[in-house]
């Protein structure tokens, strides 16, 4: 039973890449590593085009990059590797997601991990949150359509038996954006690469510190009143 006061989210969705952990530094390192090898100069452009994946398109666009030199599944395959290995050495949170999680525990609000990376990249991660306290992760091997299709966020929500619209999605990229908005969640998102414009259920943050207990509830009455 949630603590009484005025109402607030049923529960709370993290994506995981730049607004969970702070990993968006080494996807940038591990894609020009592999960028490399093919006398790419991979940039922060570069970069910025394929925020939010899914990485499929990331594979493909380097295989163009590349001038075909590899298979876009190549290109996906190398990448997940050499993010698997840095993410298992762990990976910084993101300012303000550890107090967010701490109150949502404390609040009883139950939280989920929906990311559109792989199971590998998603479970490296988790090892390192431990004792986490996600009541669900959804990857791209567990939906048919990842990001910016909704079904992750529509399958935790199931999940968890509860209504979507009374789910709040927290989310660092457009494509993320599109996907929590698109499965009818309120959305907060916290960009740092790419401008995302406010919207009727799409809030801007500059960091997750801005939420508290009292922006929680501001944000709920604001999207339910």
């Amino acid at each position: 039973m949630k603590k009484s006061g005025s109402p607030i989210f049923a529960a709370v969705f993290f994506d995981m890449d730049g607004t969970l952990v702070d990993s968006e530094p080494l996807w940038l390192i591990s894609e020009r590593e592999l960028m490399a090898r093919f006398d790419y100069p991979w940039t922060q452009t570069n970069q910025a085009h394929c925020l939010g994946g899914p990485l499929d398109r990331v594979g493909e666009y380097m295989h163009t990059l590349a001038h075909g030199a590899e298979s876009g599944p190549y290109f996906t395959r190398e990448l997940i590797s050499l993010m698997a290995d840095k993410l298992r050495a762990g990976a910084d949170l993101m300012e303000g997601a550890s107090d967010l999680m701490d109150l949502c525990v404390e609040l009883e609000i139950p939280m989920a991990l929906v990311s559109a990376s792989p199971r590998i990249l998603v479970d490296a991660v988790l090892q390192n949150l431990e004792p986490h306290h996600f009541a669900i992760s959804v990857s791209s091997n567990d939906v048919r359509r990842t990001k910016p299709d909704p079904e992750g966020y529509i399958k935790a929500a199931q999940f968890l038996d509860l209504p979507i619209d009374r789910c709040l999605v927290l989310e660092d990229s457009a494509t993320g954006v599109l996907a929590a908005e698109s499965s009818g969640a309120c959305v907060v998102a916290i960009p740092h690469l790419v401008p995302i414009a406010q919207r009727q259920r799409v809030k801007t943050m500059t960091s997750l510190k801005e939420l508290d207990l009292h922006k929680l509830r501001d944000l709920y009455a604001s999207w339910h009143n």
